[in-house]
C-alpha cells in the first residue's frame, strides 16, 4: 500500500502543529513522554492538548487508512476470546473484525465484503499487528483506525459472546471433583482479563460481569432443599438468571468469600465485606453478605458502578415545579430536609444529587453515611463503621464541631441521631437526611415515636419528600393502547382525561432483556412545612391529619406523580400501583 505525506512531513510535525504549542512546550512535553515511557499522542490527550479525534483524523491521513467511528458489530460471533488473549487485544487496541456480512450489519465507507479487517487504534504498532496476524492465521487483512471505545466496546462484546456462557461453564465443573475446585480458588483483578482456567473462577466472573452488563443493582444466590438459584435484581424487579448444580454451592460461596476476604471456614455467623473488582473499563464496588440457612449459606452481591456519574435532579425525573420547590428547600440556611421511603427508593441518590446541586467553593459540606456509595469532590465524607463504635449519633456529633454549612446523615435510626440533627438545624445548620416512612406525612408521627418532643420538630423541619422507583418504559418496544375503564377508575380517571394523550404498555425487545422496561425513575411526593403545618404539628401529630393539610397547601401525592408520568408516556399504570398501593 503506498502511503501519502502531506506536508508538514512527519506525524511528530503534523501534531505540533495540531497542539499549536509554543516549540518550547511541545518539546519539554516530547521530552516528559519520552522519560516516563508513554507515547508523546498519549501524553498530550491526557494534558488536554489533543483530542482522540483529531489524533484519529491526523493518523487515518498520515498512514492512508480508513476511519471508521464506529465498528459493525451485529455480525461478530463468538470464538475470538478462544483464539487471541483479550489482555492483549486491550493493551495493544487491536480488534479483528474479519468479513463483515452486509445481511447482519451495516457496511462501513470504503468497507469490501470480501475482505479481513483488523480495527487498530495505532497503525504504528506493527509488531504488535503482526502477532496478532499470527495468532488468527490470515493471509491477506486490511487495517481500518478506529477510537478507543469503540475498540474495546467490540472487544467486550467478543467475550460475552464467547463460547465460555454460565452452562457450559457449570458442565465443565462436572469433569473435576468438588475438592478440586476448592483449591483451585484465587484472587482476580479485571474479571474480563483473567485467564484462569478454573471453571468455579470463570464461573464467579461470568456471573459478575452479565450481572453488571445486565445493568442488576444485585445479585442473589440461594440454596433451597432441591436446587440452587443465581437472580438478578434489574431495576428493582428479581429474575431467576440460573440454577447450578447443588453441590456447586459450597465452592461458589468460598470463592466470594475469598474474593471479600471473608473467614471461608465460618459457615455458621452471618459475615459481610467490599470486593473491589474491574470489568473491562469500569469499576464495580461490590457489598457481600452471607448469612446461614438450613440449605446452607445465601449471599448477596449488592453492585455499585464506580462509573456511573451522579445523576441530576432533572434526570430522576422531578418536573419544573417540583425542582423549583427543591432547589427552594435546599438554600434555605438551616432547618431539616428528610428523604423517606422504604430501602431501595433512591432516596440517597436524591440527596446526592441536591448537595451536587449546591457543593461551592465557600460552602463546607460534610456527610456521615453507611456506606458511602457515591464520592463526590469538594464533599467530606464519613464511613460509619460499628466495629470501632463510629455510629451516626458519634460521627453527627463530632461533625458540628467541623463548622460545616451543610451536614448529611445517610439515616435517622435512633433518638440520639434525631436529638442532634434537630439540635444541628435550630443551631444554624442544614441537615439533611433520610427516614423509613410510607408517605411524607408519616415522617412526623415517626419523629414523635422515636422521642423528638413535637415543638422541636415544628421548629427545625422545613420539608419532608417521599419518594418511589418506577421502571421507564422501554423506548424501542413500547406500544400505544387504550386502557379499560376499570384501570382508569382505579385511579380516578376516565376516558375524556386521555384525550390528547398517550397511553403505552411494555412489549419486551432485545435492548431491554424482553422486559419491556429500561430503567427507573422517581416518583416525588414533597409537603413544604408553613405556617399552617407547623401549628398542627404542634397541637396533633396524625399523620391523616398532617396530609390533609398538605394536600390543601398543593402537595402533589405519590399517586398523582405517577398519573401524570405514565399520560406522559413515560412507565405505566400496573407500575405505578406497584410502588404507590
Amino acid at each position: 500500500m503506498q502511503v501519502t505525506i502531506s506536508e508538514p512531513v512527519t506525524l511528530i510535525e503534523q501534531l505540533r502543529a495540531a497542539t499549536r504549542l509554543e516549540d518550547p512546550e511541545f518539546d519539554r512535553l516530547s521530552r516528559t513522554a519520552l522519560a516516563e515511557g508513554v507515547p508523546l499522542e498519549e501524553l498530550l490527550i491526557r494534558k488536554k492538548q489533543l483530542s482522540e479525534k483529531t489524533l484519529l483524523e491526523l493518523r487515518s491521513r498520515y498512514f492512508d487508512l480508513p476511519l471508521w467511528q464506529e465498528l459493525p458489530l451485529e455480525h461478530l460471533q463468538g470464538g475470538i476470546a478462544q483464539k487471541v488473549p483479550m489482555r492483549f487485544l486491550k493493551q495493544h487496541l487491536l480488534f479483528p473484525i474479519g468479513q463483515i456480512d452486509p445481511e447482519k450489519a451495516v457496511l462501513p465507507p470504503e468497507a469490501d465484503t470480501g475482505r479481513f479487517y483488523i480495527a487498530v487504534h495505532d497503525p504504528a504498532d506493527i509488531h504488535a499487528i503482526d502477532d496478532l496476524v499470527r495468532l488468527l492465521d490470515v493471509d491477506e487483512f486490511e487495517k481500518v483506525i478506529a477510537p478507543r471505545a469503540a475498540i474495546l466496546s467490540a472487544i467486550n462484546l467478543s467475550h460475552d459472546l464467547s463460547t465460555d456462557a454460565a452452562e457450559q461453564i457449570v458442565q465443565d465443573m462436572q469433569e473435576g471433583s468438588e475438592l478440586d475446585i476448592l483449591k483451585e480458588i484465587e484472587q482476580t483483578a479485571d474479571l474480563l482479563d483473567d485467564t484462569s482456567q478454573a471453571p468455579i473462577i470463570k464461573l464467579v466472573n461470568h456471573i459478575i460481569s452479565q450481572a453488571i452488563k445486565a445493568r442488576a443493582s444485585d445479585i442473589h444466590l440461594e440454596p433451597y432443599p432441591d436446587q440452587f438459584k443465581v437472580r438478578y435484581r434489574v431495576d428493582g424487579i428479581l429474575y431467576d438468571i440460573l440454577e447450578p448444580p447443588q453441590w456447586v454451592q459450597s465452592a461458589l460461596v468460598s470463592r466470594i468469600k475469598v474474593m471479600a476476604k471473608m473467614n471461608i471456614a465460618e459457615k455458621r455467623l452471618p459475615q459481610d465485606n467490599r470486593i473491589d473488582v474491574k470489568v473491562g473499563d469500569q469499576e464495580v464496588d461490590i457489598r457481600a453478605a452471607t448469612v446461614p440457612t438450613v440449605f446452607g449459606e445465601r449471599v448477596v452481591l449488592r453492585l455499585l458502578n464506580k462509573s456511573d456519574k451522579l445523576r441530576s435532579l432533572s434526570d430522576l425525573g422531578c418536573d419544573s415545579k417540583e425542582l423549583s420547590l427543591l432547589d427552594r428547600i435546599i438554600r434555605t440556611p438551616n432547618g431539616i430536609f428528610l428523604m423517606t421511603g422504604p430501602t431501595g427508593s433512591g432516596k440517597t441518590t436524591t440527596l446526592y444529587a441536591l448537595l451536587s446541586s449546591i457543593n461551592q467553593p465557600d460552602i463546607n459540606i460534610i456527610t456521615i453515611e453507611d456506606p458511602v456509595e457515591y464520592q463526590i469532590n469538594g464533599v467530606n465524607q464519613i464511613q460509619v463503621n460499628p466495629k470501632i463504635d463510629l455510629t451516626f449519633a458519634k460521627g453527627l456529633r463530632a461533625i458540628v464541631r467541623q463548622d460545616p454549612d451543610v451536614i448529611l446523615v445517610g439515616e435517622i435510626r435512633d433518638l440520639e441521631t434525631a436529638e442532634i440533627a434537630v439540635q444541628s438545624a435550630l443551631t444554624g445548620h442544614l441537615v439533611l437526611s433520610t427516614l423509613h416512612t410510607n408517605d411524607a406525612a408519616s415522617a412526623v408521627t415517626r419523629l414523635v415515636d422515636i422521642g423528638i418532643e413535637p415543638f422541636l420538630i415544628s421548629s427545625s423541619l422545613i420539608a419532608i419528600a417521599a419518594q418511589r422507583l418506577v421502571r421507564r418504559l422501554c423506548n424501542h418496544c413500547k406500544v400505544p393502547y387504550q386502557p379499560n375503564h376499570a384501570t382508569l377508575a382505579g385511579f380516578g380517571l376516565s376516558t375524556p382525561d386521555l384525550e390528547g394523550k398517550v397511553v403505552y404498555r411494555p412489549e419486551g425487545c432485545p435492548n431491554c432483556l424482553n422486559t419491556g422496561y429500561h430503567g427507573r425513575i422517581g416518583l416525588f411526593e414533597i409537603m413544604e412545612v408553613n405556617a399552617s403545618l407547623k401549628k398542627l404539628i404542634l397541637s396533633a401529630y396524625d399523620a391523616n391529619h398532617i396530609k390533609a393539610e398538605a394536600l390543601k397547601s398543593g402537595m402533589i401525592t405519590l399517586r398523582t406523580d405517577g398519573i401524570a408520568k405514565v399520560l406522559e408516556g413515560v412507565t405505566t399504570f400496573e407500575e405505578v400501583l406497584r410502588v404507590s398501593q
